[in-house]
């Protein structure tokens, strides 16, 4: 079994991950596990939160879509895969928890972190410098000047 730090890790990079490279990476293994689909993709709503500055009083932000799945391999029925994911997308929800089972497993986790996750943590990367790149182009700086009164 991975580190409680470890797994936090590809299920952030399942979670944030788009659906089309997910699928794409996921084609190419030509996997097909068995499995029961514990807790089928359910569609929900999550009230966000956030703080004024970072560090005043909380106050709700909005609302977003989340879909949620579990399901559990029959090869061995103590390991569970969990997911949520943003938007309604039900089947990315449940190949993001059959991905966290398969990934639990020791004979596939180098496969699959090799395959799966470290391309689409790279990926996503390479989105989240190219959005600072498009944002930094739009920035301003203030400046004041001193001026001789008091």
């Amino acid at each position: 079994m991975e580190s409680i730090s470890t797994r936090q890790g590809w299920m952030s990079v399942l979670a944030h991950s788009q659906s089309e490279d997910l699928l794409a990476h996921w084609q190419t293994l030509n996997l097909s596990p068995r499995y029961q689909v514990i807790r089928a993709p359910e569609i929900g709503l999550n009230q966000l939160q956030a703080r004024m500055g970072a560090t005043g009083r909380r106050f709700i932000l909005g609302d977003m879509t989340i879909t949620r799945a579990v399901v559990r391999l029959e090869e061995n029925d103590e390991i569970y895969g969990y997911s949520y994911v943003a938007g309604r997308n039900k089947p990315h929800a449940e190949r993001c928890a059959l991905l966290d089972a398969l990934l639990q497993q020791t004979a596939l986790h180098e496969l699959l972190q090799k395959t799966v996750i470290t391309p689409l943590a790279a990926l996503q990367q390479e989105r989240r410098q190219q959005r600072a790149r498009a944002i930094a182009t739009s920035r301003v700086d203030f400046f004041t000047l001193v001026r001789g009164e008091d």
